[in-house]
C-alpha cells in the first residue's frame, strides 16, 4: 500500500504514520498528501479498492472532534491543496483549495479589499476543515454560517469519483458530503474600512437578552454580537457584552457612540476586540459543548449547566442570529458524568427550542458518550 501512496503523491509525500497521526485517539496506517485533483481521485480510489477508511486532515485543529471513527487507515493530508485557484473580483467570488488556511485565504484578499466573511475560533483553521464543520465565529449573525456562503463544492466520494455540489434539487450539502472535499466556489464581501467594538458588563445571563433588545432598538446594524460568561475568577461583573460595528469611518464611530450612550456609563469603544472575541472558551483536553438556545433561554442554558455540573461552567458565543455558544467541562470528569450532565442540560433545553451537543473531548471520554457529528453542525 505504501508503495502505491509513493507512487501516487511522490517519495516526500506519503509515509506510515506516527504518534501524532491520530483521530480522537486512534492511530491512523498511512499519511498520504496529494497535490491535485487527479492524485486525490487516485488516493482514494486505491483506498476504496482495498477497503481502507479514509479520514481527510488540514491543520489537524479538529481532529479530536466528533465522534470517535472506526478506524483510520489513511489520513488524506490535504495541505498541498491549497491557494486561491481563480478569483473575479467583479462576481466578487473565488474558488480556493481546502488545504488553504483561512487567515492566508483573508490575507490575499485584502489586496484587493475583500474578504471572506468568516473568523473561525480555531487558529489554524483550514477553509475545508471549517467548511467540513461548518466552524462559525462572530460574523455568523450578519453573514450567516460558512456554508452559507459556498456557491459550490467540489469533492471526491468515498469510492474514488469526482463531483460537485451546489446543496440544491436533491444534491448533497457540505454537511452530507462522504469523501474528501477539494475546493469551494465562495461568495466575497468587501473589506470594511473601519471597525469598532462597543462593549458592556453584564452581571448575569439573565441580563443578556435586554441588552440585546437595546441594540435591535438603537438600529446600530451589528455585524457580530458575543457574549463571555463568566469571566475569570475574581473579576467582577463576570460577564461581557461585544458588539462589533463595521463600515464607513464616520458612520462607525457615529453608531458606536449611539450604541455606548444608549448601554450607559459603564460601555466602552474600542478600535480592537476584546481578548477573547472569536476564542473558543475550551483548550484541548477538555470537554467542549456547543450550545444553541434562543437568546431569551440563555439565562436556562447557564443555570442548566451549572446546575447539572455543580460548579460554573464557562460559556461564550454569540448573542445575535445564530445563537451558537460553547461551554466547557473539566476533562478530568468520567465519561458517566459527562453523558448525564448532557441528558440533564438536553432535558432543559428541549422545551425552549434549544440544543447541547459534544464536539470534542478526550479520547477516554468521547469513545463512550454520545459525540457530534458533522451533520449536527449545520
Amino acid at each position: 500500500m505504501l508503495r502505491a501512496l509513493v507512487d501516487i503523491c511522490g517519495p516526500d509525500f506519503a509515509r506510515a504514520a506516527g504518534a501524532a497521526d491520530a483521530v480522537a485517539g486512534r492511530r491512523a496506517t498511512f499519511v498520504a498528501a496529494p497535490a491535485t485533483t487527479n492524485t486525490v481521485v487516485d488516493t482514494v480510489g486505491l483506498a476504496a479498492e482495498r477497503g481502507l477508511a479514509v479520514v481527510p486532515r488540514g491543520s489537524g485543529s479538529k481532529m479530536d472532534w466528533g465522534k470517535r471513527p472506526l478506524g483510520v487507515d489513511l489520513l488524506l493530508d490535504t495541505g498541498r491543496l491549497d491557494g486561491i485557484w481563480h478569483h473575479d473580483r467583479e462576481a466578487a467570488t473565488a474558488e480556493i483549495g481546502v488545504g488553504t488556511p483561512i487567515r492566508a485565504v483573508q490575507a490575499a484578499l485584502a489586496l484587493s479589499g475583500q474578504r471572506l466573511a468568516v473568523d473561525p475560533p480555531s487558529a489554524t483553521a483550514t477553509l475545508g476543515g471549517m467548511l467540513a464543520w461548518n466552524e462559525s465565529g462572530p460574523l455568523r449573525h450578519r453573514f450567516g454560517t460558512p456554508a452559507a456562503q459556498i456557491e459550490r463544492i467540489s469533492y471526491v466520494t468515498s469510492a474514488g469519483d469526482r463531483a460537485e455540489s451546489d446543496g440544491e434539487q436533491g444534491r448533497p450539502g457540505i454537511g452530507e458530503i462522504d469523501g474528501v472535499l477539494l475546493s469551494a466556489l465562495v461568495r466575497l464581501e468587501p473589506l470594511p474600512a473601519a471597525r469598532r467594538w462597543v462593549t458592556v458588563p453584564v452581571s448575569a445571563a439573565r441580563e443578556v437578552p435586554g441588552r440585546v433588545a437595546e441594540i435591535r432598538a438603537l438600529d446600530v446594524q451589528p455585524s457580530a454580537i458575543e457574549v463571555d460568561l463568566p469571566t475569570p475568577a475574581g473579576r467582577r461583573p463576570p460577564g461581557i457584552l461585544a458588539v462589533l460595528l463595521e463600515g464607513d469611518p464616520a458612520d462607525v464611530l457615529q453608531r458606536a457612540k449611539r450604541l455606548a450612550t444608549g448601554f450607559g456609563a459603564n460601555a466602552a469603544v474600542a478600535p480592537v476586540a476584546p481578548p477573547w472575541w472569536g476564542r473558543y472558551p475550551f483548550a484541548r483536553g477538555a470537554v467542549a459543548l456547543r450550545v444553541t438556545v434562543p437568546i431569551a433561554e440563555l439565562q436556562a442554558a447557564v443555570y442548566a449547566l451549572g446546575d447539572a455540573t455543580g460548579i460554573p461552567v464557562p460559556i461564550r458565543g454569540s448573542a445575535g442570529r445564530g445563537g451558537a455558544m460553547h461551554a466547557v467541562l473539566p476533562g478530568t470528569l468520567t465519561a458517566q458524568r459527562v453523558e448525564g450532565i448532557l441528558d440533564a442540560v438536553r432535558g432543559v433545553l428541549l422545551a425552549r427550542d434549544g440544543r447541547c451537543v459534544a464536539i470534542a473531548a478526550p479520547p477516554e471520554i468521547s469513545a463512550h458518550i454520545d459525540m457530534a457529528q458533522t451533520r449536527d453542525l449545520f
